[in-house]
């Protein structure tokens, strides 16, 4: 258990993409401001960050960020739309890719202002965070985010398969830098998002990616801070997840808790694992499905509540704040 839980008698919660739409105060930040202008400005994404803690009760803030960040520091220009993110020369369009990177990392100083605002202001376990090199480079090489299977992506790591190992260092080494750096301003917990580990085969993915994944994990918890690990979709790959790669990992909602926990190494906790689009049912529905974890949560204390991914842009603020309510009301 996390320490600063760890007298408590019921399991802490905090969801996957908690600051954001569903929030009205987020909304009507967002009618002055775009998604870049609160991110990047320290004020405005710290009072972000504080939001979910506020307004919904949360366990834990998350620093208001993008794991996009990472390639912004590495020179590439990005176009934040309507309908996501877009690289104005995506990687899989250029002849020596990892050449044409140029490290920036003046470009993170916006995360540890917000991160030092976040810390000066409230007494709230907070979380940094950046993207596991899989799910970064996938933006990377195919400069879009509407193809979610990542096809052009997939495709570089089996085709430019030493380019591929090349960027996977620089983002790694990088990540690093910039996971470290969070911690130094005061970030409690760290996750690596891995949004895409499904889209590789499970040996590859061990063989290619799990080491550098490894690699950031072990930076950080070398300064006594503990780290999530979220693979989404990675399924039975969960047998690889030991406690030499993280101190807890989040477990998709395609994957039954129960079987997970029997899979994954005893001395990792576990986060997660409610679909997203439960928030969307009646809350007698949300109540009743909360209820089939109560025999999950007596023989397993050592886990943290969270969605199986990130809270649904439509969901009724209404139903996100009686699920964190009823969380809290588990003994």
């Amino acid at each position: 258990m996390i320490k600063c839980f760890q007298n408590i008698n019921r399991p802490p919660v905090w969801l996957m993409r908690q600051a954001g739409r569903v929030l009205p105060r987020y909304r009507k930040l967002r009618e002055k401001y775009s998604f870049r202008e609160l991110m990047e400005t320290p004020q405005l994404a710290s009072d972000v960050t504080l939001m979910p803690v506020e307004d919904l009760g949360v366990d834990f803030a998350i620093i208001f960020s993008d794991i996009l960040t990472v390639p912004t520091a590495l020179g590439m220009e990005i176009e934040w739309t309507e309908c996501g993110p877009k690289f104005l020369k995506p990687l899989c369009e250029l002849d020596n890719p990892s050449k044409s990177l140029k490290i920036n990392t003046e470009k993170f100083s916006h995360v540890y202002k917000a991160i030092d605002n976040v810390v000066s202001r409230k007494n709230v376990p907070l979380i940094g965070f950046c993207g596991a090199p899989l799910t970064t480079l996938c933006y990377m090489i195919q400069g879009v985010s509407s193809k979610q299977n990542f096809p052009e992506a997939k495709k570089f790591f089996y085709t430019q398969a030493s380019d591929a190992k090349k960027l996977i260092e620089i983002v790694t080494e990088i990540s690093i830098e910039y996971a470290l750096k969070q911690v130094e301003h005061g970030v409690e917990v760290f996750q690596i998002f891995e949004s895409n580990a499904g889209i590789l085969p499970t040996e590859m993915y061990k063989a290619l990616i799990l080491p550098s994944v490894k690699k950031i994990s072990d930076a950080v918890r070398s300064k006594g801070v503990p780290v999530i690990f979220f693979p989404k979709g990675i399924g039975l790959g969960l047998k690889n997840i030991t406690s030499e790669i993280c101190d807890i990992v989040g477990i998709d909602w395609q994957t039954d808790i129960w079987e997970a926990r029997q899979v994954v190494d005893n001395k990792v906790m576990l986060q997660g694992n409610f679909d997203p689009h439960l928030l969307l049912s009646p809350q007698e529905k949300i109540a009743e499905e909360i209820e089939k974890y109560r025999n999950f949560f007596s023989e397993n204390p050592d886990w943290i509540v969270n969605l199986g991914h990130g809270v649904l842009a439509e969901t009724p603020f209404e139903n996100v704040k009686f699920f964190v309510d009823k969380i809290k009301s588990l003994r």
